[in-house]
């Protein structure tokens, strides 16, 4: 995953179609207000797989710190939560 630049709300608003040809070539930008992060400025599509990328890297982590779960009949639990 590439860094963003910062750029300010202001010369967004001023130069907002050299920000769209950049963003369409892969780059990501974080837009400011006041220096304070406020939007990200980033290719279409992407923020969907960096939340699912996201997501799988914390199961991951949460799966290394915990011991599976022995003796459960899963098959069974699902079994009783129908009606």
């Amino acid at each position: 995953m590439t860094d963003s630049s910062e750029i300010g709300a202001y010369e967004t608003k001023t130069r907002l179609p050299a920000f769209l040809r950049a963003v369409q070539a892969g780059e990501r930008f974080t837009i400011t207000q006041r220096g304070k992060p406020v939007a990200e400025l980033v290719p279409y599509g992407t923020t969907r797989r960096r939340v699912q990328v996201d997501a799988a890297e914390r199961m991951k982590a949460f799966m290394r710190k915990h011991e599976p779960v022995a003796g459960v009949d899963v098959k069974a639990m699902i079994e009783e939560g129908r009606d």
